[in-house]
């Protein structure tokens, strides 16, 4: 540990590396556009996403240039879930941070981006935000002052290195298998669109056998409660985990954060977001758990449409049918029974809807093996995080 130091936040960041978002007058809501130069949010620290919501214009850009995100940037989540970090990467793209968003730039002759992003995705980096934030109704970070004065030990470039190299390998694998995932989504989307909107088995015309029907036709809703805490040993899967626009689900949380209004879920039952913000969030449960009433639980009444009706739910179609069949203007909804349950679809023949099945089961097994492989290889690297970070475990016999 000779060659450890005690040092704080403040004097491992560049000159002008400590940047808060944006007050709201400065980034209004009328500036958003549908596409341009993205806007990174909380979500994006808190999940380590890149699925974009907001963007603005190449005017409000440069007017605004100071916010701009650089590769090897550190953002945190400033409010509510206080604490969570991410690293801009090479491909991610230029844009700029929210109101809602920490920016930290390190001195890379002092030390690693990914050093210090691993220390804040350490139990003690993390709770040095949050012990340090506070708020009544909503917990904000603290201010600049008290967030620089966190302190740290820190080794030589040479360790951190070595650090970084035994993290960010186990971390690269649980990335390969998004990726895989990912190609594996874009198949069974491509399939689906090949099969049951253009049709091309088929002579690129709807079989006479087929049948015009609504989504409740071959999804039945599944509603059974179960009181907070009555059953410790299934997961909890709260709605803001189910990634965007993706039916790989990549975590679960502790069932303890649950409190009421609680609905099982079993393995294969398929799971959608039925609040306004949520509709494109739909997933394939890998298995058995339980989630909030916020949220849709579905499964086939014959297996065989699994597949079909899991890429019904997942077209861009049943995500707008959602919105403009919901209720509530404070906080919209989706509606089963005379709302999305409604939607109309062309049901294939039982036949039809198997073959399909046997093609994209096996991609949708993957994609849930592999929740299973990464979940392990978190609780691998985050069992060995603190102990590397604090020097406990000898890095020096590690050639690079």
């Amino acid at each position: 540990m000779a060659e450890w130091i005690e040092t704080l936040l403040s004097d491992i960041l560049v000159d002008k590396g400590y940047i808060r978002g944006p007050f709201g007058s400065a980034l209004k809501r009328g500036d958003m556009k549908e596409d341009g130069i993205p806007v990174y949010e909380q979500q994006h620290a808190i999940y380590n996403s890149r699925d974009f919501r907001y963007y603005i214009d190449k005017q409000k850009f440069n007017e605004m240039k100071r916010y701009q995100v650089r590769k090897d940037d550190l953002i945190i989540s400033c409010s509510g879930t206080v604490g969570k970090v991410s690293i801009i990467k090479d491909d991610d793209p230029k844009g700029i941070i929210s109101q809602a968003l920490l920016l930290l730039r390190a001195d890379t002759n002092k030390i690693l981006p990914l050093y210090l992003k691993y220390f804040f995705s350490s139990r003690d980096g993390y709770n040095a935000i949050v012990s340090r934030s506070s708020g009544s109704v909503q917990v904000n970070i603290a201010k600049r002052s008290v967030i620089e004065q966190i302190p740290l030990k820190l080794p030589q470039i040479k360790t951190q290195r070595k650090i970084v190299g035994v993290l960010s390998s186990i971390d690269e694998k649980i990335e390969e298998n998004k990726r895989i995932n990912n190609n594996l989504e874009q198949q069974a989307r491509s399939l689906f669109k090949t099969w049951f909107v253009d049709f091309n088995p088929f002579g690129n015309t709807i079989p006479s056998d087929w049948k015009n029907g609504k989504l409740k036709d071959i999804l039945k809703l599944k509603r059974q409660s179960i009181k907070a805490r009555e059953n410790t040993t299934l997961p909890y899967l709260p709605i803001d985990v189910i990634p965007m626009r993706t039916f790989a689900l990549t975590d679960f949380k502790p069932n303890a954060e649950a409190q009421s209004s609680l609905i099982t879920f079993d393995k294969d039952d398929i799971i959608i977001g039925a609040m306004r913000v949520y509709f494109h969030r739909v997933v394939l449960a890998p298995c058995d758990g339980i989630t909030r009433t916020t949220c849709f639980t579905l499964a086939p009444y014959n297996n065989e449409y699994l597949s079909f009706a899991l890429l019904c739910c997942d077209q861009e179609n049943s995500i707008d049918y959602a919105q403009s069949t919901s209720k509530g203007s404070t906080m919209p909804y989706a509606i089963w029974e005379g709302g999305l349950g409604d939607m109309e679809i062309i049901i294939p023949t039982p036949e039809i809807a198997k073959k399909f099945n046997e093609i994209v089961l096996p991609m949708l097994r993957q994609i849930q093996n592999s929740y299973f492989e990464n979940n392990r290889l978190r609780e691998i690297r985050d069992a060995l995080l603190p102990r590397l970070m604090s020097g406990e475990l000898d890095v020096s016999d590690i050639d690079l």
